[in-house]
């Protein structure tokens, strides 16, 4: 083991040192939650510079990753628990069943609604940039991904939407709880809501039964959201730990070969959450607020990569800070994470649709083919959670629906990892911007969200 590699792991705990007592010394998480993503940045840029001098920066950020691969894990564990008590405490404490009906549409409307309009600025994006899949040059890595990607394509493309709808309907229901599927989220969130209205058909047979379901879910609830607290005090180290592994690991030379369409998808990204703000603004939420309140969320969607690890901290932002009623913040924060997510089911496929249509002589701006791909778009972002894997899959159902090879998803696969921290950042605002909405427009219908 090198001398180097010794000191450089020391310098990192030592920095954990100053984070701490600024984390302490500030209510807020926000200022600690900065100040952990700045040292990561350098911290992770001297890793980088290490890495060309020979230094085993692998053992270094093995014990770096115990940090942050261990935060994240510690949020996938809260992930199930919290959404199971949280969507059954707000249906177990409605009196009017339709209030939880018009939370979901409402939802589901912002999402959808909004992916359509994230496939459209895809689309214009790509052509101001003059996207192309020609020229893009084939090596080792994009080789084994089309490979991989044409194995997969069958099984993806012969999904029909009753087939994905019904993969949302839990069959074991613990299955769903260890989160063995990429959509156990919202077979968790059905569950929840039919176990709750069971318990009203209880409270509704015997008053007295029904309290007692009531106070249980009330102590389950408090108890869950004390641990969801008891993680979340540690996320300015989680963050730090997560971008120093990320800066550490960028390729320099992957992101330059491909710089036309990295800065071509934030530019994108840039203006679905101008989108995400006037919309707010329209309904008289201050964007600046706003984004005031939810950036710590952001920080953390931008450097985990994870949507569903983003859920505990979405839901306890949108109900401390943005003042969301609990049922609203659960679903959509729960929703967001599987279902018409801006950046990955709605930008993404739409640009690598318009990069293979192209070349082919195909006119994007076709208002029959525009339509077709918006559509598309739209209804793979509602079962993108039923096939699993994210953009890339997202890209799989969008492509061969409309007769384009798939083989660009494979060929962009060394920029993947920049933009994808940009588009869970851009996911997760989705869903906050969903509930914020749904708060504004069925913000007098408090029952269902009571505590």
């Amino acid at each position: 083991m090198q001398l180097s590699a010794l000191l450089l792991l020391a310098i990192y705990l030592f920095l954990l040192w100053p984070l701490a007592r600024w984390h302490r010394s500030r209510q807020s998480l926000a200022p600690a939650v900065f100040a952990g993503l700045l040292l990561g940045l350098l911290f992770g840029g001297s890793i980088h510079l290490a890495k060309g001098w020979g230094v085993d920066t692998e053992w270094v950020l093995g014990w770096v990753g115990l940090i942050g691969d261990g935060y994240v894990n510690l949020l996938y564990v809260l992930v199930m628990p919290l959404v199971l008590v949280s969507i059954l405490g707000a249906v177990v404490r409605v009196s009017d069943t339709r209030a939880l009906g018009k939370i979901s549409v409402s939802v589901l409307a912002v999402l959808l609604g909004t992916t359509a309009i994230a496939a459209l600025i895809g689309v214009v994006i790509a052509q101001l940039f003059g996207l192309t899949a020609e020229g893009l040059v084939e090596g080792a890595r994009e080789a084994a991904r089309v490979e991989e990607l044409n194995e997969r394509i069958g099984r993806v493309s012969e999904l029909s939407i009753p087939e994905i709808l019904t993969g949302f309907i839990p069959r074991n229901i613990f299955f769903d709880l260890a989160g063995h599927r990429d959509n156990s989220v919202i077979a968790v969130v059905l569950f929840a809501v039919l176990l709750g209205v069971a318990a009203l058909g209880v409270r509704k047979d015997s008053p007295e039964q029904g309290a007692a379901i009531e106070r249980f879910v009330g102590v389950a609830q408090a108890w869950v959201m004390k641990l969801v607290r008891l993680v979340m005090a540690f996320t300015p180290y989680g963050v730090m730990a997560l971008v120093t592994a990320l800066i550490a690991d960028s390729s320099w030379a992957d992101i330059f070969n491909l710089f036309n369409f990295v800065v071509a998808s934030f530019v994108a990204i840039a203006l679905m959450f101008l989108v995400h703000g006037l919309l707010l603004f329209i309904n008289g939420v201050s964007p600046l607020h706003f984004f005031a309140k939810v950036w710590p969320v952001l920080v953390f969607a931008f450097s985990s990569r994870s949507s569903a690890a983003t859920i505990p901290l979405n839901i306890e932002t949108q109900i401390d800070e943005l003042k969301n009623a609990p049922a609203i913040a659960n679903f959509s924060a729960s929703f967001g994470a599987t279902i018409g997510q801006n950046g990955c089911a709605g930008i993404y496929p739409a640009m690598l649709a318009v990069m293979v249509a192209v070349p082919m002589g195909i006119n994007v701006f076709d208002p029959v083919w525009l339509m077709s791909l918006i559509t598309v778009v739209v209804i793979s972002s509602f079962g993108i959670a039923g096939v699993g894997g994210g953009a890339t899959f997202a890209a799989l159902v969008v492509l061969p629906t409309m007769g384009l090879p798939v083989t660009i998803a494979a060929l962009l696969i060394s920029v993947e990892p920049l933009i994808d921290m940009a588009r869970t950042a851009l996911n997760v605002n989705g869903a906050m911007t969903a509930g914020t909405l749904t708060q504004r427009w069925l913000g007098g219908q408090r029952e269902p969200s009571a505590v």
